[in-house]
């Protein structure tokens, strides 16, 4: 085949270091916007990125050119730098060591984009971490529940 030809739905998630609840509603819409221009830029199309004052959701289709680890750090490096001029609030900003990495097929990619756009909604009666569990076990990862809050 002399062409290559993908279109990979990816669902990230990732959240601050020590689930620290820090980022403030009026700065979400602009470090969205950022992160969205990171995925761009490494190739990769952002449908939506949303989350609340502890962590992010990503859905976006990925590039065949670039692995998801190498997405997701460069995505975490750039946006928390980029956070940490924005005011003193967020000088000692850092996100988790580690993420969450989902596939999506393409005839479900719209029942998660409608579950990332709801996520304030969804955190009115969910903790973080009760989601990020069941999202765990729904994808039939295996996990070690000492190892995912250690940042």
């Amino acid at each position: 085949m002399a062409q290559s030809l993908s279109k990979l739905f990816v669902h990230i998630v990732f959240h601050t270091k020590h689930s620290k609840k820090i980022i403030k509603t009026d700065i979400k819409s602009e470090l969205f916007a950022y992160m969205a221009s990171i995925i761009k830029d490494n190739e990769s199309i952002p449908i939506i990125i949303n989350g609340v004052e502890d962590h992010v959701h990503i859905l976006c289709v990925m590039s065949k050119n670039i692995a998801l680890s190498k997405l997701v750090e460069l995505v975490k490096r750039h946006s928390s730098r980029w956070i940490k001029t924005k005011d003193s609030h967020y000088q000692n900003f850092g996100w988790q060591n580690g993420y969450a990495g989902f596939s999506v097929s393409y005839s479900s990619h719209d029942v998660i984009k409608s579950y990332i756009a709801n996520q304030v909604n969804h955190h009115k009666t969910k903790t973080f971490k009760d989601e990020y569990l069941e999202l765990l076990k729904i994808h039939g990862i295996d996990f070690n529940e000492d190892y995912l809050w250690t940042d």
